[in-house]
Parts: C-alpha cells; sequence; structure tokens
C-alpha cells in the first residue's frame, strides 16, 4: 500500500504569451501556438528559482496534510536547473519544511523525468521499511536560449509528493521504467542553454520511450487503456502528449484533466507531475490514472496509480492549498523585455 499521502504545486503568477516571444523574432505567432499547442507559459519572479518552487510545491503538499516533517526521512529533488552545481537543492527545502535532519537528501537529473525518478526511490525506501515518508520533488525553470524554438514552451514551476504507506490518497500499484542511451537533448556544464537534436526529440526520443514504458506497464500489470478513468504523460508541447495518447488508445477525455500545458508551458521535471496533481485535483475514490514521464537522453517512467477513500477523509483537506488550475488563474502578463530581465537573459553591469 505504497502510495502518495499528499501533494502539492507551485507555478508562479508571470506570463508571457508566445505571440510576444513570436514578434521579438519575427516568427508566425499562429503558426508557433497552433503547432505546439500552447498559448502562454509561465515565468519565474526576479527572486524564484528551484529551490523557491520546489519549497512552496513542498509546503502547499503539507498544508494538505498534517505530518510531522520529523517522518519524513528523504527529499528528492529533481530538476534540469538547480540553482548551484555544488549545493543541494533538497537540503535547502528540508530545512525550509522543518524535517531536518532528514536520513537521506540529494538531487536528481535526468531531464525532463528527475522527479518522476525521485518518486521511485521514495516508493522502494518506503516499501523497505527504512524511511516512513520520502518526498519527491520535480521543479524547473526551464532554460531555451533566445531565439530557440525552447525559447517559446520553457517554463517556470513544480509539484511535491509526499509517498508513505499511511493511509494514502492514491495508491501506486506498479512502476516500470524504459532507458536508452539517445542523445535528443543535452547541456554541457557551464552552458547557459541546452542543445537539442533537432529530428531525434519526437522520435526516436519521446515517442519511442513513452511508448515503450507504457506498453510494458500494460504487458507487466495487464491492463488496457479503458482500465484507466485519466492518463498523464510528459507535456513539453500539447501535440506530443495528445498523439501517443492517441497511438496507445487513450482518449482526449482522459487526458484533458492534466493536459496544463497549453497555459503552462513545460516546466521540465515538473511537467508529468504538475499533470498528475491536477489529476489529483478533481479525482475520486476509485479512480485510476495512467502517467508517463519522458526525459530525453533519454528515458521514461510509467505509474498505475488508483485513488483511495482517504482523498475525502478527514486525514486530507484538498482546499488547504490552491489547485493547479487556481495556480493558472489570475496571472500578469509581461513584455519581451521582462521577460527577459526575469530570466537573467539581460543583467545590469
Amino acid at each position: 500500500m505504497v502510495g502518495i499521502v499528499t501533494y502539492g504545486a507551485y507555478i508562479p503568477r508571470y506570463r508571457i504569451r508566445i505571440g510576444e516571444i513570436a514578434r521579438v523574432w519575427g516568427a508566425n505567432a499562429d503558426d508557433i501556438s497552433g503547432g505546439l499547442g500552447v498559448f502562454e507559459k509561465s515565468v519565474p519572479d526576479l527572486d524564484e528559482d528551484t529551490i523557491t518552487i520546489s519549497v512552496e510545491a513542498a509546503r502547499n503538499a503539507l498544508q494538505r496534510r498534517k505530518i510531522d516533517p520529523d517522518g519524513i526521512g528523504a527529499i528528492y529533488v529533481g530538476s534540469e536547473s538547480h540553482p548551484y552545481a555544488v549545493k543541494p537543492t533538497a537540503c535547502t527545502v528540508g530545512e525550509a519544511v522543518g524535517a531536518t535532519p532528514v536520513m537521506t537528501a540529494a538531487d536528481y537529473e535526468f531531464a525532463c523525468k528527475a522527479g518522476t525518478a525521485a518518486v521511485q526511490t521514495c516508493m522502494g525506501l518506503v516499501k523497505s521499511g527504512m524511511i516512513r515518508y520520502g518526498m519527491a520533488i520535480g521543479a524547473d525553470v526551464a532554460q531555451g536560449a533566445p531565439g530557440d524554438a525552447l525559447e517559446y514552451t520553457a517554463a517556470a514551476g513544480g509539484a511535491a509528493f509526499v509517498i508513505g504507506n499511511d493511509d494514502p490518497i492514491a495508491v501506486i500499484n506498479h512502476t516500470c521504467s524504459f532507458t536508452t542511451d539517445t542523445p535528443d537533448f543535452w547541456r554541457r556544464e557551464g552552458q547557459s542553454f541546452p542543445r537539442h537534436g533537432g529530428r531525434f526529440t519526437g522520435d526516436p526520443g519521446y515517442f519511442k520511450h513513452v511508448l515503450g514504458a507504457a506498453r510494458m506497464m500494460f504487458d507487466q500489470v495487464g491492463t488496457v487503456p479503458s482500465d484507466y478513468d485519466y492518463a498523464v504523460f510528459h507535456q513539453p508541447n500539447a501535440k506530443f502528449p495528445q498523439r501517443v495518447a492517441g497511438m496507445l488508445g487513450f482518449s482526449r477525455e482522459q487526458l484533458a484533466p492534466g493536459l496544463v500545458v497549453p497555459t503552462l508551458g513545460n516546466t521540465y521535471s515538473g511537467a508529468s507531475l504538475v499533470g498528475l496533481a491536477a489529476t489529483l485535483d478533481q479525482a475520486k475514490p476509485g479512480d485510476r490514472i495512467f502517467v508517463t514521464s519522458f526525459g530525453s537522453g533519454a528515458g521514461s517512467d510509467a505509474f498505475d496509480i488508483e485513488v483511495t477513500d482517504a482523498i475525502t477523509s478527514d486525514l486530507f483537506t484538498p482546499g488547504a492549498a490552491p489547485t493547479v488550475t487556481e495556480l493558472l488563474s489570475d496571472p500578469i502578463y509581461l513584455d519581451y523585455a521582462l521577460y527577459a530581465k526575469h530570466k537573467g537573459k539581460i543583467v545590469m553591469q
């Protein structure tokens, strides 16, 4: 009965419309938004980074369920944009939520699936009895070079999940992974922006690995898409998850609650976890959720999750923290100059 004990998300209020980015680079906004299915994206405030986003998401998770922070025996933060090359994000998060000294803490990197890898690690530690609770976080202030295709979607946000076996609100029935050495996307040490392999991003990157992990899950658990009420896939744009859902046999209705990328953008390590949080925001006891992440380099983690009665019990207070829909509401829009300032693309000397 290892599963999600509580969860929380955080998304900055600032946004930039895709049309504003296209205007600066002389691109056709309708072609870009229509092709990607993304119309605006979140932007971090001047003092926001992966640490602050992780802390806010973790605090929102703990607002929904009052668990003893001393019981959190592990904190893992997955991100492509840790503020320090040498200084763990996870240690600061633990201190901020009152969980120090935790048994183990570390930062994870595996492109956009580092957060789901953290979930798997926490599952193993809980199931073995080494810890009572583990906190897994996926968060990013995603990078995209000025004028590059990534700039139209690279966003900011994240989600935190407390994993345990004390009356979880959702049981993780099974997880599996599909990983190969596929260099579709990378960023070397010291470089400010990632590079991508163009045509390798779709196949043999995203689709090969998401399909591989998803079909492995079906084989191992003995399920088909119709056994699930919801499906969440890594969402670098709106086109990829909708296409892969159709290839696997999921409907648009199953995908819709977690498909937040059109007004959020791609939060990299937070993308599939924010989608899962949005789905849990409206899930009911007995609902079954299929989740598959993707991280360039490349790999996917798949999860079979079933919501329990605890999500409607006195143990859990969903209204104590904002839903993903609420976090996406009431945005503050920036022009490109202010966006570039917020992102550190222009700085005062």
